[in-house]
Parts: C-alpha cells; sequence; structure tokens
C-alpha cells in the first residue's frame, strides 16, 4: 500500500474535523520525521480551494483556522438533509449580539442603554451556551460588572477571520 499524498491527508482532516483547523493543528498531525513544511502545507490549502471553486464545496479561512464547508448557493439544498430547522434568534437577542460585537468590551448596562429596554438574562445565557460571548473581564467600578466580548466561536460560525471584517454600521443602519 502505498502513502497518501499530503494533499489527500489535510483534505481528510479538513473534512473529518468538523471545527476549522490551523496550520499548526495540521502539522501536529504528522510525526516529526514526516512533518511537511508549513510552507507545504499553505500551498496544498490554496490549491484545494482553487479546486473547490465551482462546486458545491469550498475551503474558507475562518479565526480558528481553515474549514471545508457547504457553499451559500447549494445551502437551502442542503440544509435539508437535517430534520431540525436551524434555531431562529429573537431580534433582541440579535442586537444584543450585534451590540457586544461592535462595542466590545460592554457591560450588560451599556447594552441596556443603547437598546434602550432592560436585557432578559436568557439572551447573555443563550450567546454564553451558544459559545459566541464570554466574560473578558470586569469594570473597575462599583459592583464591578462583567464586560462582555466576542469569542473565535464567534468569528468562525459567521465566518470572519476577525472583528474587522464585519460590516461598517453605516451599512448596517442604510439596511434598517
Amino acid at each position: 500500500m502505498t502513502e497518501p499524498s499530503l494533499k489527500s491527508i489535510i483534505e481528510g482532516a479538513l473534512i473529518a474535523a468538523g471545527t476549522p483547523l490551523s496550520i499548526e493543528r495540521i502539522l501536529a498531525l504528522f510525526d516529526d520525521h514526516e512533518r511537511p513544511d508549513r510552507a507545504e502545507v499553505l500551498q496544498v490549502i490554496q490549491a484545494l480551494s482553487a479546486e473547490y471553486r465551482g462546486r458545491g464545496i469550498e475551503l474558507v479561512e475562518v479565526a480558528g483556522g481553515y474549514r471545508v464547508q457547504v457553499c451559500a448557493s447549494v445551502a437551502r439544498w442542503v440544509a435539508r438533509l437535517w430534520e431540525e430547522p436551524l434555531p431562529r434568534y429573537s431580534r433582541a437577542l440579535l442586537e444584543t449580539l450585534a451590540i457586544i460585537a461592535y462595542r466590545q468590551p460592554v457591560t450588560r448596562r451599556e447594552i441596556e442603554s443603547i437598546r434602550g429596554v432592560s436585557l432578559n438574562t436568557a439572551i447573555l445565557k443563550t450567546l454564553d451556551e451558544r459559545g459566541w460571548i464570554r466574560v473578558v473581564g470586569h469594570r473597575d467600578v462599583p459592583g464591578r460588572p462583567a464586560l462582555y466580548g466576542t469569542t473565535r466561536q464567534f468569528l468562525d460560525d459567521f465566518g470572519l477571520r476577525t472583528l474587522d471584517e464585519l460590516p461598517p454600521l453605516s451599512a448596517i443602519n442604510s439596511c434598517a
């Protein structure tokens, strides 16, 4: 039996992982004596990305690394494979997430001030359970309120490498 190619190994790992793989994680798949260098791995990733163009899958880079995912153009058909509908999030939850993403670190009181209504604890709990936000510190004022920020999981789930890739607020305000 012949050894699989580097391309086959990386492609298999990206498909099987279920989460984004960093270059370091890909390199860790190999023993020291067979480990490719970083440039080779990046070259294979670029080649796979090029091969997937025009197909039902694509290779994308997100904050956590690289992942193979279904292209948006075929997603509505592929989504029918799952019997459960995708979760639907309330406007209040999405507004809260947007405030945290754009204003982080931010306290609960600041979120309430921006939204103009009190914040249901269940919203923060849902965002935390989803892995999209976390407590990043505490404000140094009486009561030491928690400061919330987004996570790498948030970036990965929304297909972002960094927060700089969020659309400008002016673009969002013009859609409202």
